[in-house]
């Protein structure tokens, strides 16, 4: 299991405090990581921290933010190196795109794919100082598939797919690997308000091979991999966990 341990390595996860970022703090800690969480809610972020077996200090930032975002790697980087970046926070929203705005869709990549990308631009020179490092950026299903009244949100993950492979390329040589995990339907806030429409966590599962919702646990397992020399001949890959959802299909919806 050496291969597949953290200890010694510091993390950075953003968006940690609550859902899939939570999860992915608590299992980088299981694995023996050093992990620092970064989130807009401090009180959230308190109460994840307090889960986790090896102190930390929240680091509160707003991604939106450009400013915040340079702060926070600053701050975080005064602590130590950074082995392990997992890039998780982002926004979502459902609406029919004949209702969409340039406001909303700037803020939507604004949390999506700048934040994550200056974040990374930014901590990126330490790493190849040190000739290693694992990003983790978290996509989503609806970035490799076609998913209704999602165009915004789309679009931003399959701009996270696309700029993880460049990373991977551009910075492979520094013994650096970047990759991306994109999560299908996950029992998270972000699905809250839709799993209480009649019929929509039975179509779910009706269109997914293992009949089931994904949990945060199951997302975090992957990142830790990805994460550790276990997956040191990884990168450049988003990696669908979704249950199959992405890459099967149920032509008779259970019947046979």
């Amino acid at each position: 299991m050496t291969r597949f341990s953290l200890d010694g390595r510091t993390a950075l996860v953003t968006g940690a405090s609550r859902g899939i970022g939570a999860a992915i703090a608590e299992v980088l800690d299981d694995q023996g990581a050093t992990v620092m969480l970064s989130g807009r809610d401090g009180d959230a972020l308190q109460a994840v921290a307090r889960r986790l077996r090896r102190p930390t200090d929240p680091l509160v930032a707003d991604l939106a933010n450009e400013g915040e975002v340079r702060d926070l790697a600053v701050r975080a980087l005064e602590r130590g190196p950074i082995d392990i970046l997992v890039n998780n926070a982002g926004v979502g929203i459902r609406m029919d795109s004949t209702d969409l705005d340039a406001i909303i869709i700037d803020a939507m990549h604004a949390v999506n794919v700048r934040g994550p990308l200056l974040l990374t631009t930014a901590l990126l020179p330490s790493m190849i100082d040190r000739g290693s490092g694992s990003i983790i950026n978290i996509s989503s299903i609806s970035g490799v598939r076609g998913t209704p009244r999602r165009s915004a949100y789309a679009a931003s993950k399959g701009a996270v797919d696309a700029m993880t492979r460049s990373l991977a390329m551009e910075f492979g040589p520094a013994g650096i690997r970047v990759n991306a995990v994109a999560p299908g339907a996950v029992t998270t806030d972000m699905w809250e308000r839709n799993r209480a429409i009649p019929g929509v966590i039975e179509s779910i599962e009706s269109q997914t091979a293992l009949r089931r919702w994904g949990t945060p646990h199951d997302i975090a397992d992957v990142v830790a991999f990805l994460a550790s020399d276990a997956a040191r001949y990884v990168t450049g890959q988003t990696i669908e966990v979704d249950g199959g959802m992405a890459s099967t299909l149920d032509l008779f919806g259970g019947a046979v």
